[in-house]
């Protein structure tokens, strides 16, 4: 049975989504304005190790585990989103604002974790307000639009960022004025926010109305893709090392931006007719294109020898976002009611998150304590064994929609 979503007017649909996007899209310039340089920025102006580096990163992204539980868990309770999308932007630019003010290991990590706790409090509910806006014959492409603005945003950001090191370039304080511009997306992203998106007007269901919301059970099938999921992302180091290994094998500072940005824009144009496509054969089909494209682009990392290897690899691992970043979120929406999607979102986020921490510390130790292509054959390894399970995991359930009554 199809939900109510499914026949809201397309314009009503698309105004929401698209708005949703767009402020995205000005996140997604703030984060990229700055992400590509700031593992370099760590290494090779401060001094610190890969295994620091790899800790820091990994905290970073489990800090956000945290308020994904709760975030996803408030936004069903008061069935409000917007306001705590809001709190998660205001963190992030905390975090970036103020990594121009200094140069301590110790409060770089700080920041870090407000920027990741940030990042925890809004994703949760912003992809919970996405599924409330679209109904399951296009959710793919709803998350898919939204992908490829966030992504949209990630291609201008990194050509902000190369023009702003063109023009810096002999200015020893360069990374701190890139840390400060962070701070102007971001205040578009949230003007965007508080005066064109939308909530979605909830119906009470049977569900709902459980004095206890957090006791109600999530569907078996969803805590075993979960599963799967976690062992990806174990092999998954962040990607802060891959910016690291083009910078080893040969790719220059004010290239490292343009590299970015070709990943960005690749990883843009692949989402909604990959989301779309996912509408049309099946989730799981298209998550699975985008493993392997993922093993072999890390197989790739681990053997890369020079620069131009680099460009090739970065638009095969773009190639492995577009085709999971925003199925295997509409995929959780598939498997889950929508008066139970928040709670998911939030343990799916928080799980990814987690497991960022433990995948951070292994690609770090590996690095140093063996070479800087151990990480990557790692991963590539881990990602074909979780493929294996996924292949399984869907012969089981052979309808991959599993026609969930939203």
């Amino acid at each position: 049975m199809q939900n109510n979503g499914s026949r809201k007017r397309p314009g009503k649909f698309f105004s929401n989504i698209f708005f949703i996007g767009l402020l995205s899209f000005f996140g997604g310039i703030s984060q990229d304005i700055f992400l590509p340089v700031l593992p370099l920025y760590l290494a090779n102006f401060l001094g610190l190790s890969k295994e620091f580096i790899g800790t820091v990163e990994g905290l970073a992204t489990s800090s956000a585990s945290i308020f994904k539980i709760i975030a996803g868990f408030i936004s069903d309770k008061i069935k409000k989103r917007k306001a705590i999308i809001f709190a998660g932007y205001t963190l992030s630019l905390i975090g970036r604002f103020f990594l121009a003010f200094t140069s301590s290991a110790l409060a770089i990590g700080v920041l870090r974790l407000f920027d990741g706790s940030g990042k925890g409090a809004k994703d949760t509910p912003k992809d919970a307000l996405i599924a409330d806006s679209a109904g399951i014959q296009s959710r793919g492409k709803g998350f898919g639009i939204v992908r490829a603005l966030d992504t949209l945003g990630s291609v201008a950001g990194p050509l902000i960022l190369f023009a702003i090191l063109e023009l810096l370039k002999n200015n020893t304080l360069k990374y701190h004025y890139i840390f400060l511009i962070t701070a102007i997306p971001l205040a578009f992203t949230l003007a965007i926010l508080g005066i064109f998106v939308r909530e979605r007007s909830f119906k009470k269901t049977q569900s709902e109305s459980t004095p206890d919301l957090i006791k109600v059970k999530l569907p078996k099938k969803f805590y075993i893709f979960m599963g799967i999921m976690s062992l990806f992302a174990l092999g998954d180091s962040p990607d802060a090392f891959l910016i690291l290994r083009a910078s080893n094998v040969g790719v220059t500072l004010l290239a490292i931006p343009l590299v970015y940005a070709l990943f960005n824009f690749v990883y843009a144009s692949a989402s909604i007719p990959l989301g779309s496509l996912s509408d049309k054969i099946g989730r799981v089909k298209v998550i699975l294109i985008g493993w392997f494209a993922y093993a072999f682009a890390y197989a790739g990392f681990g053997l890369a020898s020079k620069a131009y290897h680099i460009w090739i690899l970065y638009a095969f691992y773009g190639i492995y976002y577009a085709t999971t970043e925003g199925v295997a979120k509409a995929f959780v929406a598939d498997l889950v009611s929508s008066d139970r999607r928040g709670r998911a979102y939030g343990i799916y986020n928080a799980i990814i998150g987690i497991i960022a921490l433990p995948a951070g510390v292994i690609a770090g130790f590996l690095w140093d304590r063996i070479n800087p292509s151990a990480p990557f054959f790692f991963g590539g390894i881990i990602a074909g064994v979780a493929a294996i399970l996924l292949i399984i995991f869907s012969a089981f359930y052979k309808n991959e929609h599993f026609q969930i009554s939203a």
